[in-house]
């Protein structure tokens, strides 16, 4: 099979990863890629969002599948287009990716369908949106309606925090026309988990759980970013809690979006607040979780072309998913400043260093070989150092053993990816 990923990043990296081990894949190609991923497959110049110039492609090179990583070529319609081809794809068409794509959209469609999530409002009128925020009280939570790159989420501690956010969306516009309409919710208290599953338009099939952290310092201090480390699979998560979360608010949601005649395929992740009252939908988005899914690919034993070939053809009843026994971690490093302004084309070094130990695997990001073919840093979030163990203490002392291999004085991390599950894990020792 020919099979072509879409995107650039950490997620695509451990996409193709993991489809370069199938026996089923005789060609793999990225558009764009990244450095790291040039290792593993040819890299083609195509901006994801081109969404034509992707499709010709597809044509002209008999592609079997396409694999689409990031959520803005979803949400413009690629998939729609791609299938009216004849080519296969694993990604949900356009009026499916409206969960994502609006956060008011998808809170509406929660409330249809009775699917636990937090009480909301939508708001297109500054005063209106502040006046509800004044009645409400803080803490409150501020979202942009449209795509910001996981960073439109505003978590208001107090009065001062909440109406900025206000005005940074739909004053200052600090996130484009994402900001024109903003949802405001009540704060939910809890565990945050990251719950993902594979569906093929009629049925959907557990793929995994995750647990990540948005904030970009130490304690959970600092700006929301796009996600700074991960870890799988979530301690929080029993067998009894899953039945809870597969029962009220994934099936819902499948029956719900065929209910519309909107049928979803792909991976449905799920970002759940684990309440005193139990699960709780956060949102939803409609590709896998970035840094989630590099540990997911870590962990999984099935072969992934296997999957999403099911999944494109309607036939997941015939398979079934396996992983293995080990944890995965993920330890984010991004360039100095994200995520806000920060230098670009800065070397990293010593990466190889990282690589040779044992269990570590480098996912690059935002990467690029500079003339002289040393390794660059392009983006905010460049490098993802990953590690298994059996137990995810031993995986994150791992990975970042890996990272203190790297030299690259223009970066930053956190160091305190996973305290939860290794509190855990010495509570029960």
């Amino acid at each position: 099979m020919k099979i072509l990923v879409v995107g650039s990043g950490g997620r695509e990296h451990s996409l193709c990863w993991a489809i370069a081990k199938s026996k089923k894949c005789h060609q793999l190609i990225c558009a764009p890629g990244n450095a790291g991923i040039a290792n593993l497959a040819q890299c083609v110049d195509i901006n994801a969002e081109n969404i034509d110039e992707i499709v010709e492609f597809s044509i002209s090179k008999k592609i079997n599948l396409v694999v689409i990583g990031p959520e803005t070529p979803l949400v413009m319609g690629i998939v729609d287009k791609l299938r009216q081809h004849g080519i296969k794809t694993f990604g949900p068409n356009m009026d499916a990716a409206k969960l994502e794509a609006s956060k008011g959209h998808m809170k509406d469609f929660l409330k249809k369908y009775n699917i636990p999530t937090a009480e909301y409002a939508r708001f297109s009128d500054i005063k209106a949106a502040k006046d509800y925020i004044t009645d409400k009280g803080v803490p409150i939570v501020i979202k942009t309606d449209g795509l910001a790159a996981g960073k439109g989420v505003t978590v208001a501690t107090d009065m001062d925090m909440a109406l900025k956010a206000v005005d940074d969306a739909m004053i200052n516009g600090i996130f484009g026309d994402a900001g024109n309409e903003i949802i405001i919710e009540e704060f939910m208290s809890g565990e945050e988990l990251s719950y993902f599953a594979i569906c093929d338009g009629k049925i959907a099939m557990p793929f995994g759980s995750a647990q990540d952290h948005k904030a970009a310092f130490d304690g959970d201090k600092g700006p929301n970013t796009g996600g700074m480390g991960a870890y799988s699979p979530a301690p929080i998560l029993t067998p009894a809690m899953e039945k809870i979360i597969i029962d009220d608010i994934i099936t819902p949601t499948i029956n719900g979006l065929i209910n519309e005649g909107t049928p979803f395929n792909g991976i449905l992740f799920a970002g759940l607040m684990i309440t005193d009252k139990g699960p709780r939908l956060i949102e939803y988005n409609i590709r896998f979780g970035d840094p989630e899914c590099q540990t997911l690919m870590l962990r999984l034993k099935s072969d992934i072309v296997d999957i999403f070939m099911a999944a494109a053809d309607g036939n997941l009843n015939k398979i079934t998913v396996n992983w293995h026994d080990d944890c995965a971690v993920n330890v984010v490093m991004a360039a100095s400043g994200y995520p806000a302004k920060y230098k670009k084309n800065t070397v990293i070094k010593d990466i190889e260093m990282a690589e040779n130990i044992d269990s570590c695997t480098v996912f690059h990001a935002g990467t690029k070989l500079n003339n002289d073919g040393e390794l660059t840093a392009i983006g905010g979030r460049v490098l993802n150092i990953c590690a298994t163990g059996k137990n995810v203490t031993q995986a994150r002392d791992a990975a970042y053993m890996a990272v203190d291999k790297i030299n690259w004085p223009d970066g930053f991390y956190r160091r305190d990816i996973a305290w939860r599950a290794v509190a855990r894990e010495k509570m029960q020792k």
